[in-house]
């Protein structure tokens, strides 16, 4: 029969910070642990990930494919494409995070979670590693559909260096939904959700080109992950001139939005878990 010591109980109901420091390598493996069990978690309702799958190949085929104009012409199929991945990768980390994380709060398993002897920062990559493979998956579809249908033409090695961009330009848009799953309860989660998605999509040149921009937008928008992350896997794809404030400000966007994360989550451990 297996016995707790009372410092192992008192130490697993200590907050965040007054835990004894976890080592790289136990966090790293924590952290897989969790993404495995959370990706089980999504694998046993089937509809969720077909959902994922589908929802990226049927937004080309509706709204690109019928398009002759742009699925014809190599430069506007291939930047469609890229497009539409990053507008996946986006709404499945503010969807999968925002709202996912604040029903979880409302429900008694999240609370045991809490208790366990874990840093923040475990629960955060496992989040990011079991819902960022999902979205990435989720392009493959969306890939082999343009491939087939469109003019879309790129390497192979552009290919997988798109998928490396996507990966790591995806970063922003997930520490947001995470943070607005911390911060709101779930209803209210939906629609701050929702309204954020739009915004980042029509503001990062998702839904419109940033060519067509006025030049005031254009500059705005620029601050936007969404905007940089276009930026990125274009240029990871396509080639050409990269400019410095896309991976400059991919880089400050997801800093700043992962130690708003962690803020949060020891916010929310000292409210609610004291």
């Amino acid at each position: 029969m297996t016995t707790i010591s009372p410092r192992a109980v008192d130490s697993a109901r200590k907050p965040d910070g007054l835990r004894a420091p976890v080592s790289l390598r136990r966090t790293v493996r924590l952290s897989l642990v969790h993404a495995r069990f959370n990706l089980l978690e999504t694998i046993r309702v089937p509809i969720a990930v077909i959902g994922s799958l589908v929802f990226p190949a049927l937004a080309l085929l509706f709204f690109v494919v019928p398009q002759r104009a742009v699925a014809d012409d190599p430069l506007f199929a291939t930047q469609a494409i890229i497009s539409l991945a990053v507008f996946a990768v986006m709404s499945n980390g503010l969807f999968g995070f925002g709202i996912s994380i604040a029903e979880n709060r409302e429900k008694p398993w999240d609370p045991y979670l809490r208790t366990l002897p874990a840093p923040g920062i475990v629960r955060v990559a496992g989040l990011v590693l079991a819902t960022g493979t999902l979205g990435l998956v989720a392009i493959v579809p969306l890939v082999v559909i343009g491939a087939l249908l469109t003019a879309a033409e790129a390497s192979i090695g552009h290919i997988v260096l798109g998928f490396v961009m996507l990966a790591v330009s995806g970063l922003p848009s997930m520490f947001l939904g995470m943070a607005i799953g911390l911060s709101f309860p779930s209803k209210a989660a939906i629609a701050v959700v929702q309204v954020a998605m739009f915004a980042l999509a029509f503001g990062g040149g998702l839904f419109l080109p940033p060519v067509m921009f006025p030049g005031w937008l254009d500059t705005v928008t620029r601050f936007l992950p969404t905007r940089q992350a276009r930026e990125l896997v274009i240029w990871a794809v396509q080639g050409g001139a990269l400019e410095w404030w896309a991976p400059v400000g991919a880089i400050v966007s997801a800093g700043v939005l992962l130690a708003l994360v962690l803020l949060l989550l020891r916010r929310d451990q000292g409210r609610r878990f004291r």
